[in-house]
């Protein structure tokens, strides 16, 4: 079931819909606040849409960059098992 949620962020009140946990909801909300603070540190003469834009690329490279390197072990995961098969085939 959804349950709502208040949020304050960059001065801005929001109300969101989840129907995860209070505390998933809780550790997502501290971890994008933890960067837009970041991003205000990082330009603190910018204004809060700047901001929020800066954190939202901060948080899209670093899914990305996890997203790539779970590509890597994936790909090195079948690669070691193709490898197992081969040195199975040559007993």
């Amino acid at each position: 079931m959804k349950k709502r949620f208040d949020v304050r962020i960059l001065g801005q009140e929001l109300t969101v819909t989840s129907d995860s946990g209070d505390e998933h909801v809780a550790n997502v909300i501290r971890y994008v606040s933890d960067k837009v603070r970041e991003a205000e540190k990082a330009a603190p003469s910018k204004g809060a849409l700047d901001i929020a834009i800066l954190a939202a690329l901060n948080i899209a490279d670093e899914y990305l960059r996890m997203r790539s390197r779970e590509n890597v072990y994936s790909q090195l995961e079948i690669r070691s098992e193709q490898l197992i098969h081969l040195i199975d085939d040559a007993r």
